[in-house]
């Protein structure tokens, strides 16, 4: 038996009857662009978060470039971040002309190290955008006191996060503003691109919204600051819709899982589990675990038909495009983390024999490595 390290094609078959009905209205009712299904959306999905305003947009990374532009950042601006998470914060800052600064991640958590944000502020410093990796939560409590003390707002990734709570409150409602991505691998995830940025701040929805389409105000309006063309689609809206009252159960199901995995691997020797959250809901978007042989772990899983990823291999103060922004003392945490981490199979529609599979090949496989 072998265990795929994703297989979408499950949650579709879960929800075949709704997501079917969903589509065809849409298809027929001839409107497929910031319509009826994306009002409908936005609100269920502000109502979700707990906060006044969803704005959908075309993808994650476009939610983070759209907050950011909204508060005016741009050439000669800084935005502290981790370069853990791949490269989207980077990317998104970068577009609109101002600084990534990196700050390095905390052991424990692979999130923001809050110790180190304070080093990093300086009078160019115009935001924070803490990620809530894996579906953990970043510590929020001390990024927002450091964010108000400088009077820097505090902008959440949750791109991974969906249905993660920190003390009670759900990703995105703390923060300034929340963005979140629709990918289809997502806990909330649709059958394509999509996006949206959740807040409290009616001024700062308004921007948002005139931003996603262009800067305009109105249809053709003339424009005072240019924009980007980043809408979700009704079809995602409609689908995101059918998919999102699910949410609790699935997460509740990673969470079982993530449980399973705790259980069989905690003593396998040369391998580290993060640790678990005392703060809040992990949401367990993935199930992440690091080991200092981990390309031959890797191997040696795949052999045994056992599906995995790296998320991420290079931080993107490593890569040739964000390398001038890299810090003089390197970032050791992080990339050491880079060089260790590896992504076990997490997803709802694992089924507690697939599990089990995964557990004793990792099993298996980390006591050959220690015996070499």
């Amino acid at each position: 038996m072998q265990v795929p390290f994703g297989d979408l094609k499950r949650r579709y078959a879960a929800l075949k009857p709704a997501i079917d009905a969903a589509t065809a209205r849409v298809l027929a009712s001839g409107w497929y662009i910031l319509g009826p299904e994306v009002r409908a959306f936005e609100a269920a999905f502000a109502s979700y978060i707990g906060v006044a305003h969803a704005i959908g947009v075309a993808n994650g990374t476009e939610a983070i470039s759209l907050v950011l532009a909204a508060h005016g950042i741009g050439a000669g601006d800084d935005v502290i971040c981790v370069a853990n998470a791949a490269m989207y914060e980077a990317l998104a800052v970068v577009g609109l002309g101002a600084r990534p600064v990196f700050v390095d991640i905390d052991v424990q958590t692979m999130n923001m190290d809050p110790a180190l944000i304070e080093a990093a502020i300086t009078p160019r410093t115009r935001a924070i955008v803490p990620v809530h990796l894996y579906g953990r939560m970043a510590a929020m409590e001390p990024i927002l006191a450091i964010g108000a003390r400088h009077g820097v707002p505090v902008i959440e990734d949750c791109a991974q996060a969906h249905g993660a709570t920190y003390y009670g409150r759900n990703a995105g409602s703390i923060g300034v503003a929340g963005c979140f991505s629709f990918y289809p691998t997502k806990n909330l995830g649709g059958f394509g691109d999509g996006g949206a940025l959740v807040t409290d701040n009616a001024e700062l929805a308004a921007k948002v919204r005139r931003l996603r389409t262009y800067g305009w105000e109105r249809k053709y309006d003339t424009v005072d600051r240019g924009g980007l063309n980043s809408r979700l689609d009704e079809l995602q809206a409609a689908i995101l819709a059918v998919m999102l009252p699910h949410l609790p159960a699935q997460n509740a199901r990673r969470a079982a899982i993530a449980a399973q995995y705790d259980a069989g691997l905690h003593d396998v020797p040369g391998l580290t589990l993060l640790a678990a959250p005392d703060d809040g809901d992990h949401a367990y978007h993935l199930y992440v675990v690091r080991h200092t042989q981990r390309v031959a772990l890797q191997t040696a899983l795949q052999e045994r038909g056992i599906g995995t990823d790296v998320h991420y291999p290079y931080p993107a103060h490593m890569q040739a495009a964000y390398a001038e922004f890299a810090p003089t003392a390197g970032l050791p945490v992080t990339e050491r983390a880079a060089g260790e981490v590896l992504s076990l199979p997490m997803y709802p529609e694992l089924t507690d024999d697939e599990v089990a599979l995964v557990v004793t090949a990792v099993r298996d496989a980390c006591v050959g490595l220690a015996n070499l």
